[in-house]
C-alpha cells in the first residue's frame, strides 16, 4: 500500500489521505474504517488530513484492506514519497480533480443553456449529458459509502435527487443542482488546504541550520540535529535555532513570534532563549535545553494541530437533515409507486406519476441553496467592509460568542512603540533638544525604540546632527560623539548598574523613572559623562478605535478580555486606559489554556482575538480565531476569520452580520421546508402535478434566494447596551 504512516505508539497507525475535506468525509472514513477486523478506534481529522487507527499491539489491521476501503469511499492515500516532499506553491483550485469538475459540469451547464435557446428541438438531451458528468463522482461516492454499509449520506440523497429529475424531464434542474454540489466541495477543500498550509508556515520559523560549537571551532549543522547539552553561536541578526540557556554575551531579543511583545528584550548569560526569536545585537553562546522535537515552536505546533483537531467542524446541516429526510421521502414515493394500486386499485401509470412528482419534491433545490445563497451574500457584505469569513460553520458560531479575548500587541494597539514623553532633567536644555540630540544618535539603527525615536523627531521637523563613534552597547543601549560631545542613551537599568549618578540625583530620577514604568511605558535616558540630560517615554499606544471597538461588543452583550505576552505592569496600564480585564505575561500555551479554562467553566464560547504566531495556539482553541489583518501569515491561516483593516471594531461587526445571517438562514430553511412540505401532501393526494411541483420548487428557490440577497445591504447596528455587559475594570 502506498501510504504515508507514522507509529506514534506500538497500536497507533496515522495515515495521510487526500480529500477529505469536510465533516461529514470524517464520519464516512470512521464509519467504513471502524468496521474492519483488528481496528478498535480510529479517528479522523479534516484539517490535518490525517486518520489515526488505534489497533491492539499484538494485532496489525491489513494495509491493502485499509486502502481499499479509503478508495472505494472516493479518497486516495498519500505515499511516503509524496509526504516527504516540501510543500513548495499549492496547486491552483483549477488545477485539482475538484476544480476540473466544476469548471467541465459549469461549461456543459452553460452550454446546454445555450443549446435550449439556439436549438429547442435537442430537448433536455443537453442538460442530461451535463448532469451526467457532473453525477458520476457523487454516484461513486454513494455507491462505496453503501458498500461500507453506510447509505445515508449526502452523495446517496443528491443522487436519487437528480436521478429523480431527470426521470421526471427535469433534467435542467438536475443539472443545476449536480453544479452546485461540486462548488461546494470544492470550496471545502480548498479551505482544507489552506488551513494544513498554516501549520508548515510555523515550521519555517525556525531555521534549517545552527552554528555549533566543539572543541572552539564552529561547524554549520542542521537545527534539527541538536540535542540538550551542545552550544550553538547565534550571531547578530540570526534566528534562534534551539530553546536554550546563555552561557555567554549580551543581546537584545525580538521576541514578538513568540510571546508578542513590542518591545524587545534584553538577554544576558543565565537567561533562556527560545526557538523562533531574533538575535538582533550581540553575539550568543548558546546552550541547548531542548531537542528540536520539543522546542518552543515544535509545542506550538503541537497546540495547533490537537486544537484545530479537537474542534471538529460543524457537519453541514442537510447532511445532517438527510438521515431523516430522505429516507422518509424515498419511502413515501416507494409507498406511493406501489400502495394506491394494491390497496384502492389506482392504475400504475398514475400512482408511479405521484411517486416520481414526489422524487421531484424531494430533489433539494431550494433546500440546498438556501443556507449556500445566504452565506455568499453575508460574505460579500462583510468583504466590503473588510471582514474575512472562512465559511458557514464560522458564520453561525460568531454569533453565539459570549466572550472575546483580545491580544495587546498589534490587537488592541498598534503594534509599535511611539514616544509619549521626552522631559529635559538639567538647566540649559529643553524637549526639543533632548530629542534632537538622542535621535542623532539612533539615526543608524533599526532598534524599535529608536524607530520611535526618529518617528518623532520627524514628526516634530527637527533637523538632526550627524553622530560619530556610534557603538551599540548590547541590550543597554548606545553611545556616541554628536556636536563634539559624548552622548550615551542608555535603559535605566544600565544607569543604577553604573552608579553613575549622585545619590540624591538618583532618588529623584528613580522616583519619576518608577512612575512612568508603572504605566506601562519603556525608558532610555540621554546621559553626557555622569550628567543625565534627559529622558524618552515609549510605550505601544491603543489604536484609535479600541475604545469604540469594545464598546460595541459591550452593546452586543460579549465580554471582553486581555490576553498579552507582554510583562503584566504594560498589560494592566493598557487595561486600565481601555478599562478592559487584562493578563499578562501569558506564553503561546498559557493563552490557549485561558481559553479552554473559560470553556470548561461554561464561559463560552470564546473567540480569541490576534495577530501573531503566539496567539496561534488560543486561536485554533477557540470556538472562533480572529485574526487582524496586519497580522502574520500563520495568524490569518489558523484564524476563521479575519479584520482585513485592523479595526477593533470589526469584532462587533463580526458579530452582528452573523446573527443576522442565521436570521436569514432560518428563515430560509423554513420557506424551503415548509413549501416542500405542502406539496409533499397535495401530491401524494393528487391535487397538484409534476408541473406545480417543479413551479413549487423553483418558487421556493427564487424566494430563498431573493431573502438571502437582503443581506447584501447589512449594516452595523447593535442596538442599545445591557447593563450588565459593560467593560470590566483592569485587574
Amino acid at each position: 500500500m502506498a501510504a504515508s504512516a507514522s507509529t506514534a505508539t506500538a497500536s497507533t497507525l496515522t495515515l495521510r489521505v487526500e480529500g477529505m475535506d469536510c465533516g461529514g468525509c470524517e464520519r464516512k472514513v470512521e464509519s467504513a474504517l471502524g468496521r474492519l477486523e483488528g481496528i478498535a478506534e480510529v479517528s479522523a481529522s479534516s484539517v490535518t488530513g490525517s486518520v489515526k487507527l488505534h489497533h491492539p499491539a499484538h494485532t496489525s489491521p491489513s494495509r491493502e484492506t485499509i486502502e481499499r476501503t479509503i478508495r472505494e469511499l472516493g479518497y486516495r492515500l498519500i505515499s511516503e514519497e509524496e509526504a516527504a516532499k516540501p510543500d513548495g506553491a499549492p496547486a491552483a483550485w483549477w488545477q485539482s480533480a475538484k476544480g476540473r469538475l466544476v469548471l467541465v459540469s459549469g461549461g456543459l451547464l452553460a452550454v446546454a443553456f445555450a443549446l435550449r435557446l439556439a436549438w429547442p428541438a435537442l430537448g433536455n438531451w443537453p442538460f442530461v449529458a451535463a448532469t451526467a458528468v457532473g453525477l458520476v463522482p457523487i454516484v461513486q461516492g454513494a455507491w462505496g459509502a453503501l458498500k461500507q454499509r453506510n447509505p445515508f449520506t449526502i452523495e446517496m440523497l443528491m443522487s436519487i435527487a437528480a436521478l429523480g429529475a431527470l426521470a421526471i424531464n427535469a433534467a435542467a434542474e438536475a443539472a443545476v443542482v449536480v453544479f452546485l454540489f461540486a462548488v461546494g466541495e470544492l470550496l471545502e477543500g480548498v479551505a482544507a488546504q489552506r488551513a494544513r498550509r498554516s501549520i508548515s508556515a510555523l515550521a519555517d520559523l525556525t531555521p534549517s541550520t545552527a552554528r555549533l560549537l566543539e572543541e572552539g571551532e564552529t561547524h554549520e549543522v542542521a537545527a534539527a540535529s541538536l540535542s540538550p547539552g551542545q552550544r550553538v553561536l547565534i550571531r547578530p541578526g540570526d534566528r534562534v535555532p534551539c530553546d536554550g540557556r546563555i552561557l555567554a554575551g549580551a543581546s537584545e531579543l525580538d521576541e514578538s513570534p513568540i510571546n508578542g511583545e513590542s518591545v524587545p528584550r534584553s538577554r544576558a548569560p543565565g537567561d533562556d532563549v527560545f526557538a523562533g526569536t531574533v538575535n538582533l545585537d550581540g553575539a550568543l553562546e548558546v546552550e541547548v535545553s531542548r531537542g528540536a522535537e520539543n522546542n518552543t515552536i515544535a509545542r506550538v505546533i503541537r497546540l495547533v494541530e490537537e486544537a484545530q483537531a479537537a474542534k471538529a467542524p460543524m457537519a453541514r446541516f442537510i447532511d445532517r437533515f438527510a438521515r431523516y429526510y430522505m429516507p422518509v421521502v424515498v419511502g413515501l414515493a416507494l409507498l406511493m409507486a406501489v400502495v394506491p394500486p394494491l390497496v384502492a386499485g389506482m392504475a400504475w401509470s398514475e400512482s408511479i406519476y405521484r411517486a416520481l412528482a414526489l422524487l421531484l419534491i424531494a430533489c433539494p433545490c431550494a433546500l440546498v441553496i438556501s443556507t449556500p445563497a445566504a452565506i455568499a451574500a453575508a460574505l460579500s457584505a462583510g468583504a466590503r467592509r473588510g471582514l474575512l469569513i472562512k465559511g458557514g460553520a464560522v458564520l453561525e458560531q460568531l454569533g453565539k460568542l459570549k466572550l472575546v479575548a483580545l491580544d495587546k500587541t498589534g490587537t488592541l494597539t498598534a503594534g509599535a512603540p511611539r514616544v509619549t514623553q521626552v522631559e529635559a532633567l538639567s538647566d540649559g536644555h529643553d524637549a526639543d533638544e533632548i530629542l534632537r540630540l538622542a535621535a542623532a544618535l539612533e539615526r543608524d539603527s533599526s532598534h524599535p525604540i529608536a524607530t520611535a525615536i526618529l518617528a518623532h523627531a520627524e514628526r516634530q521637523g527637527l533637523s538632526l546632527p550627524r553622530a560619530s563613534e556610534s557603538r551599540a552597547l548590547a541590550g543597554r543601549g548606545i553611545t556616541g560623539r554628536v556636536e563634539g560631545r559624548e552622548l550615551a542613551l542608555v535603559t535605566p537599568r544600565h544607569l543604577a548598574e553604573q552608579a553613575l549618578l549622585s545619590e540624591s540625583l538618583t532618588e529623584v530620577l528613580s522616583a519619576r523613572i518608577a512612575e512612568l514604568e508603572q504605566a506601562g511605558k519603556s525608558l532610555a535616558v540621554l546621559v553626557e559623562g555622569e550628567r543625565p540630560l534627559g529622558l524618552i517615554a515609549v510605550r505601544d499606544e491603543p489604536r484609535e478605535d479600541a475604545r469604540h471597538g469594545l464598546a460595541a461588543l459591550s452593546r452586543l452583550g460579549v465580554r471582553a478580555v486581555m490576553l498579552s505576552g507582554d510583562n503584566a505592569r504594560t498589560a494592566s496600564a493598557i487595561g486600565d486606559q481601555l478599562g478592559i480585564e487584562a493578563h499578562g505575561e501569558l506564553m503561546p500555551e498559557d493563552k490557549a489554556q485561558r481559553v479552554r479554562d473559560w470553556q470548561a467553566a461554561g464561559e463560552g464560547p470564546v473567540g480569541k482575538v490576534g495577530d501573531g504566531i503566539n496567539d496561534a495556539p488560543a486561536l485554533a482553541t477557540a470556538e472562533v480565531g480572529i485574526a487582524m489583518g496586519g497580522g502574520t501569515d500563520v495568524a490569518l491561516e489558523t484564524a476563521d476569520a479575519a479584520l482585513l483593516k485592523d479595526r477593533v471594531s470589526g469584532i462587533a461587526e463580526l458579530i452582528d452580520l452573523s446573527r443576522a445571517t442565521l436570521r436569514n438562514i432560518k428563515t430560509n430553511v423554513a420557506l424551503a421546508l415548509g413549501l416542500k412540505a405542502i406539496f409533499l401532501v397535495t401530491t401524494a393526494l393528487g391535487i397538484t402535478g409534476m408541473w406545480i411541483a417543479v413551479m413549487a420548487d423553483t418558487g421556493a428557490t427564487v424566494l430563498v434566494t431573493l431573502n438571502a440577497m437582503r443581506l447584501l445591504g447589512y449594516r452595523f447596528s447593535p442596538g442599545p447596551a445591557p447593563a450588565e455587559a459593560r467593560p470590566a475594570a483592569a485587574t
